[in-house]
Parts: structure tokens; sequence; C-alpha cells
């Protein structure tokens, strides 16, 4: 057994029904399962309550969770880090769909109609910065 944990935002890829839990967790902090299965429920069709139960458990198991069990209700909440966990998934996307180039990304991104000239300001805007650090 080893002493120090290990870090699993290294090779780690939720599922989108674990990318759902996490959302809420990093949107609203610790949460019990009931709230997090509310929450879910506003975004998409029904789900059951023990599905949600299980998923969190199953995520807790992996090391995705965290759970304070010192109170009778349990509170779950978020052990990976959203910029880490969503570093890493942009990493595999760019590296999958646009043979690891950002700027080949950029393009497609950048190329199609739902970019709005806000945005499109909005990054002119952070390049400037970036260029002039």
């Amino acid at each position: 057994m080893s002493l120090f944990k290990k870090d699993i935002t290294a090779d780690l890829t939720p599922t989108k029904t674990e990318m759902d839990v996490l959302q809420v967790l990093w949107q609203y902090g610790p949460s019990t399962v009931r709230f997090v299965h509310d929450k879910l429920n506003e975004q998409k069709e029904a789900v059951i309550y023990t599905s949600t139960l299980k998923l969190m458990q199953v995520m807790k198991e992996k090391g995705m969770l965290d759970r304070d069990e010192t109170n009778m209700k349990h509170i779950y909440s978020a052990a990976v880090e959203e910029s880490r966990i969503k570093g890493n998934m942009l990493g595999r996307f760019v590296d999958s769909m646009y043979n690891g180039s950002p700027s080949d990304l950029m393009v497609a991104l950048l190329g199609n109609d739902k970019t709005s000239a806000e945005e499109l300001k909005k990054i002119k805007e952070l390049l400037k910065n970036m260029d002039d650090k």
C-alpha cells in the first residue's frame, strides 16, 4: 500500500454522466446526493435517485469524489480540480481530433457561425494581452 495518493487526474477521463455530477459539485460546492440529483433532473430527463447515488458511490471509489460521513447526511465534494480535468480532456480532444494542433482547433472554432463578434473581440483581447507579456 502506498503512503502517497496517486495523481488520478493524469489519466482520468470522466464519462458524460460523471462530468454532469462534477459540474454540479464544481458550481455549487459540497452537496448531498439529493441536491446533485435534483440539479441533474433540472438539466435533463428524469434520473432515478438510486442511479445518482450509485454513480456518486462509484465516483468516490474511482477517486473523483470525496465523501464527508461525519453527519447523518453524507456530503460529497469533487476530489479533482475542474481546470485539471478540463485541461486533460481538452488535450486529448486536440490530440485525437486535430493531430495535437491548437491552431487547427482555433481555425475550426473561429470558422464556424457560432462564434459571435463579441467572442471574437474577447479572443483578440486575450491574444493581445498574451503578446504584451
